[in-house]
């Protein structure tokens, strides 16, 4: 009985200081920027010029991976820095099954890339609740801001740990 309240304990510690590690609040920090539109719908706009200057890239340039990127930054993580959605899948960050803070790669095949990314928020049976910069409600890589979306898992490709 001692152990299990002993082990009790400490999975409730671990689970409270889990809160106040680095780069914990993550999701908290993407889910703030959920409502943030371009300006003119040309990659413009305070917050997404932010995001693109986070990663080294001009307004105008997509930025799906430059909000990823600025999110972790802000969550105090000193990578990823990108813009290129494809470098946020190297081998070693791969991971077979989604989890809340990953982040999902969509292949494009007429690009013959992963060309838009975003954060997995949740995951629903066959689906993932996410958020996405550079995105719409119709689930477009040519957004107009950043959204929560359902995705459903079988057309995501790939899923990356960088937590």
């Amino acid at each position: 009985m001692a152990t299990v309240k002993f082990l009790y304990w400490a999975i409730c510690l671990i689970a409270f200081s889990w809160g106040s590690l680095p780069g914990s609040n993550l999701l908290s920090i993407a889910r703030a920027e959920i409502g943030v539109r371009e300006a003119t719908n040309r990659n413009d706009g305070a917050r997404v010029e932010e995001y693109l200057a986070a990663v080294g890239l001009k307004k105008g340039d997509k930025y799906c991976a430059a909000y990823v990127s600025w999110c972790f930054k802000k969550a105090g993580y000193l990578a990823p820095r990108t813009g290129w959605s494809p470098a946020l899948f190297p081998k070693d960050r791969l991971v077979k099954e989604p989890f809340p803070g990953c982040v999902f790669g969509l292949y494009f095949p007429s690009l013959k890339r992963i060309a838009h990314v975003g954060f997995v928020e949740r995951i629903r049976g066959k689906y993932c609740v996410t958020i996405e910069g550079n995105t719409n409600p119709e689930g477009s890589r040519e957004g107009g801001g950043v959204f929560r979306r359902m995705r459903y898992r079988k057309t995501i490709s790939k899923y990356a740990n960088w937590l």
